[in-house]
C-alpha cells in the first residue's frame, strides 16, 4: 500500500519477554502493531496489555506540553508553559539548591517504566548529567536485588540457563512465578517440553492461572521456599542420586551444606512450608530421578524478608543434582547477566564521592532532599509506604520535577511536569531479561505536542545550564554505538547497523546453552553452597501468629502501574479484590463481595472480598498496579507495605506484610 511503512521495534516494559514488534505506519501515523513473527522468542504474539499500546500512545490524557503547578501539591492543577520557561525555572532552582545544600540534595529517582539502555532504567540518559551536578546516586532496588544477590552468592552471577531450553527439560519447576501473566512467551517452550514428556509443577502460595495449567500445584507458605529446597534435596540424598562427580569438580562447601540438608526431611519441612510431607516427598523423588530438571524463579519469590536466602538455596539444587551439565537443566531467574553492553555511567565526572539513596526508602530518606526528579516511575502508587511518601511530597521546600507521559498520582505533586516520548517515538536499545536477544527499537513516528526523549531533555537542560562536558551532548545513536563497543565475545558481529536493519540479534551464545557445565564465574570457579545455619531465614510473616500475610502479585491487566489509567484495561480489571480463604473469611464474619478495609499500622486500602481456596489459610492476596486516584478510598496495596529490607541487597518486602480485614461501611 502506498505510503505504508513497516518499522521494527521492541517493547520497553518491565517484563522478561522483551518482545520484538512491528509497527505499521501510514501517512506518518502508527496504525497497527503486532508481535514480530520472525523473532524466535516473541513468535508473533504480544500480551493483553501491550496489544493496546498504540491506543495508549494516542490517549486523550497524554501529557503533551511542559506544565507548572498552580494549585496545592497533590491537586493536579497545572498551567501550560514553554520549554524555555520550564528549563529556566529548573536551572535556577537546581543552581540554588546546589549552592545552598550541595549536589547531594538532588535525588534522580528513576524507575522501570522503560528498560531501554538509552532512555530507560538500564541506560545512560541522565546519568552523566547528574554526575556533573554531583547529585546523589539512586539505588534501583525495587525489583530483583535480593534474588540477584542470593544467586550471585551461589553461582557468581544471577544469570542462568537459556529459557528456550525449557523445550528440552523433563521436569519443570515454576517456583514463585506466574508465567501466563508475567512473561507468557516462556509458556510456548514449556509446552514444547511437555510435548516431549516434561512434568510441570507450580510452587506458589496462590493458585494462579499458571498453577491451573500446571500438572501439579504446591501451595507453599510465604517465605518458606528455602526450607522446601532443602527438603527436596533431602530426598535426593536419601535416594543417593546426588551427582558426586559434579559436586567434587565444580562446587565447594558440600560437607557443611549436606549436613544442613539432612536437618530438613519432608516431615519437618511440611510443618514449616504448609505442604503435606507426601507431596514434598513425591516431588523430591522426581527431582532425584529426572534429568534434566529446569527451575524458573522470578522476582515475586524474593520480595520477602528471606528472599535472598531463598534464591541462594534454590540455586543449590542443580549444583547437587548436576543439572547444569545438561541443556534444559539448571535455573533461570534473569538473563541480564549474559548481557555485556558497555554501560559507562561516567563516575569520573563526579566532583566528589556522593551518597546513594535507596528507591524503596523514599518516604524515610526524602527528608534530606531538596529536589526530587522522577522519571520512568510513579512512586506514589508503586513504592513502599505510600502514605509516608505523600507526606514528603507535600513539603513546600521540596522541588519536584516529573518527566511523564500521563497524569499519574506522582505528577499531581510535581512543581514542573515535562512531557516524555513513548516507545514508538524514539530510538532505543533493549535486551529482555528472559531471553538472549538484543533488540533495536526504531523510531516509527514523530512525538505528539512538545514531547521530548529522556536523553534530549537532559541535553537541552545541560545546554541551558551552560555545562561544557562534551559527553552530555552525545546523540542517541552515538550512545547506542558506545553501548555496543565493549568488545565482549557475546557481541561479536553485533553492530548498530545490523540491529537497525534486522530489529533483533541473538547474542553469541551456543544453542543449546549450558552456561555452567564446566564451572562458575566465582573466584574459585566453583558453585558455593550456602553455609551451615544460613539456609533458612524465616520471614516476618512466618514469625507472626494471628495476622494475615498479604501478597501483592502482578495484575494480568496492568504492568506495575503502567496502563493504570487505560479505560478499557481498568474496565477489565474491575474494582480491587482481596482473595481470602474460606476459613479466614468465616472467622471474621466476611461475605463474598463485601467491601473491607485491608489495614495495618502503616495504613489501609479498600477491596472487595473474594472468598476462594486459591489462597491458603493465613494468606490474602490483592494485585498491584492500580493508581491511587482510580482506587476506592484513594489508596492502593502499598499503603500497608512497610519500608523494610530483605536479608540481601536491600530488597523490598512487598509479599511480607501482616494485615487485618475489617468490614467497611463506605462505598
Amino acid at each position: 500500500m502506498a505510503g505504508e511503512l513497516r518499522v521494527l521495534g521492541a517493547c520497553p516494559l518491565d517484563c522478561p519477554d522483551g518482545c520484538s514488534w512491528v509497527v505499521t505506519v501510514q501517512d506518518g501515523k502508527a496504525v497497527k502493531m503486532r508481535g514480530n513473527p520472525d523473532q524466535p522468542y516473541t513468535r508473533g504474539a504480544l500480551c493483553v496489555k501491550v496489544n493496546r499500546y498504540l491506543e495508549h500512545t494516542q490517549a486523550d490524557d497524554r501529557i503533551l506540553y511542559p506544565m507548572r503547578r498552580t494549585g496545592p501539591k497533590g491537586s493536579g492543577q497545572f498551567e501550560r508553559i514553554s520549554w524555555d520557561e520550564a528549563l529556566e525555572e529548573i536551572s535556577v532552582r537546581l543552581r540554588r539548591i546546589i549552592d545552598e545544600h550541595g549536589g547531594e540534595a538532588i535525588w534522580p529517582y528513576q524507575g522501570t517504566g522503560s528498560l531501554g539502555y538509552i532512555h530507560g532504567c538500564e541506560g545512560v540518559a541522565g546519568r552523566r548529567f547528574w554526575n556533573v551536578l554531583g547529585a546523589s546516586k539512586h539505588a534501583l532496588n525495587i525489583c530483583s536485588t535480593a534474588g540477584n544477590t542470593g544467586l550471585t552468592h551461589t553461582n557468581g552471577t544471577a544469570a542462568g540457563m537459556d529459557p528456550e531450553n525449557f523445550a528440552q527439560s523433563k521436569l519443570i519447576l515454576l517456583w514463585g512465578t506466574n508465567t501466563l501473566t508475567s512473561g507468557h512467551h516462556l509458556w510456548k517452550f514449556i509446552q514444547d517440553g511437555r510435548a516431549n514428556g516434561a512434568h510441570v509443577v507450580a510452587i506458589d502460595p496462590i493458585r494462579t492461572r499458571t498453577a491451573d495449567q500446571a500438572d501439579e500445584h504446591l501451595a507453599i507458605r510465604p517465605g518458606t521456599d528455602a526450607v522446601l529446597a532443602l527438603a527436596l534435596l533431602n530426598v535426593v540424598l536419601s535416594e543417593g542420586t546426588q551427582d558426586e562427580e559434579f559436586i567434587a569438580q565444580h562446587t565447594q562447601g558440600w560437607e557443611d551444606f549436606s549436613a544442613e540438608i539432612r536437618k530438613y526431611p519432608p516431615s519437618i519441612a511440611a510443618e514449616i512450608t504448609g505442604i503435606p510431607a507426601e507431596d514434598i516427598h513425591r516431588l523430591g523423588m522426581k527431582v532425584a530421578h529426572t534429568r534434566p530438571t529446569a527451575i524458573r524463579a522470578t522476582q515475586g519469590l524474593q520480595r520477602h524478608e528471606g528472599g535472598g536466602t531463598a534464591l541462594r538455596t534454590i540455586a543449590a539444587i542443580p549444583g547437587v543434582t548436576g543439572d547444569w551439565r545438561h541443556p534444559g537443566g539448571g535455573l533461570v531467574y534473569s538473563t541480564s547477566g549474559h548481557v555485556h553492553l558497555d554501560i559507562d555511567m561516567r563516575d569520573d565526572l563526579l566532583p566528589k564521592r556522593v551518597r546513594t539513596l535507596t528507591m524503596t526508602k523514599l518516604a524515610s530518606q526524602l527528608d534530606s532532599v531538596k529536589c526530587l526528579w522522577v522519571y520512568g516511575a510513579n512512586p506514589m502508587a508503586s513504592t513502599s509506604d505510600s502514605n509516608g511518601i505523600r507526606a514528603q511530597l507535600e513539603r513546600e521546600d521540596l522541588f519536584t520535577v516529573v518527566m511523564e507521559q500521563f497524569p499519574t498520582d506522582t505528577v499531581d505533586y510535581a512543581d514542573i511536569v515535562l512531557p516524555a516520548t513513548m516507545q514508538t517515538e524514539h530510538h532505543d536499545l533493549h535486551a529482555g531479561y528472559g531471553h538472549l536477544y538484543l533488540m533495536w527499537n526504531e523510531k516509527a513516528v514523530e512525538p505528539p505536542g512538545e514531547c521530548l526523549t529522556t536523553a534530549e531533555t537532559f541535553r537541552r537542560l545541560a545546554r541551558h545550564m551552560g555545562l561544557t562536558e562534551p559527553s552530555l551532548y552525545d546523540s542517541d545513536l552515538e550512545l547506542a554505538e558506545q553501548l555496543l563497543s565493549g568488545g565482549h565475545p557475546s557481541l561479536e558481529g553485533v553492530t548498530l547497523d545490523r540491529l537497525r536493519k534486522e530489529g533483533w540479534v541473538r547474542m553469541n551464545y551456543p544453542q543449546p546453552f549450558a552456561p555452567f557445565a564446566d564451572g562458575f564465574p566465582t573466584p574459585s570457579g566453583r558453585l558455593r553452597f550456602p553455609p551451615a545455619g544460613k539456609a533458612y531465614v524465616p520471614s516476618q510473616s512466618a514469625r507472626t501468629a494471628g495476622g494475615l500475610t498479604l501478597l501483592t502479585p502482578a495484575s494480568h491487566t496492568f504492568l506495575n502501574t503502567i496502563f493504570g489509567n487505560n479505560p478499557e484495561l481498568r474496565r477489565r480489571a474491575k474494582d480491587p479484590v482481596v482473595l481470602v480463604h474460606p476459613d479466614d473469611a468465616r472467622a471474621r464474619g466476611l461475605q463474598d463481595g463485601q467491601r473491607v478495609r485491608v489495614h495495618n499500622a502503616g495504613g489501609e486500602f479498600l477491596a472487595d472480598v473474594e472468598i476462594s481456596d486459591r489462597v491458603a489459610r493465613g494468606v490474602v492476596a490483592s494485585t498491584k498496579g492500580r493508581w491511587r486516584k482510580h482506587s476506592p478510598g484513594g489508596a492502593t496495596t502499598n499503603a500497608v507495605v512497610e519500608e523494610r529490607d530483605a536479608d540481601m541487597g536491600r530488597g523490598p518486602v512487598y509479599h511480607d506484610n501482616q494485615v487485618e480485614l475489617s468490614p467497611c461501611a463506605g462505598p
